[in-house]
């Protein structure tokens, strides 16, 4: 069993930057591909981005490809998803996944989830 813990969301200006962090609790990251979801009041869950476990390999969303950015740093055990030039619309629960095998973007194939960040972007 991994339990995923995230860093705390924010609230944050149209515009503004915020980075997310993910950490599995007692066990090490390196052999997970861990992707990042939002869901928006009313909507359903839907993928932000993803990276292997090697990091060599990334996945986006049309709707955040040039604003966001995944990474991770396997010595320090973590994956970041820094968001940039924030939008209203990026409002929303984030939630981080990971799985043993190849990154995609489907949320169903993902076995351990964090429990989520709120975010919370003002115009």
């Amino acid at each position: 069993q991994v339990q995923l813990v995230e860093s705390r969301g924010g609230l944050v200006q149209a515009g503004g930057s915020l980075r997310l962090s993910c950490a599995p609790s007692g066990r090490t990251f390196s052999s997970y591909a861990v992707g990042w979801f939002r869901q928006a009041p009313g909507k359903e869950r839907e993928f932000v981005a993803a990276i292997s476990w090697s990091g060599g390999s990334t996945l986006y969303a049309d709707s955040v490809k040039g604003r966001f950015t995944i990474s991770r740093d396997n010595a320090k055990n973590t994956v970041y998803l820094q968001m940039n030039s924030l939008k209203p619309e990026d409002t929303a629960v984030y939630y981080c996944a990971a799985r043993l095998g190849l990154v995609t973007e489907n949320r169903m194939e993902y076995n351990y989830w964090g429990q989520g960040a709120q975010v919370t972007v003002s115009s």
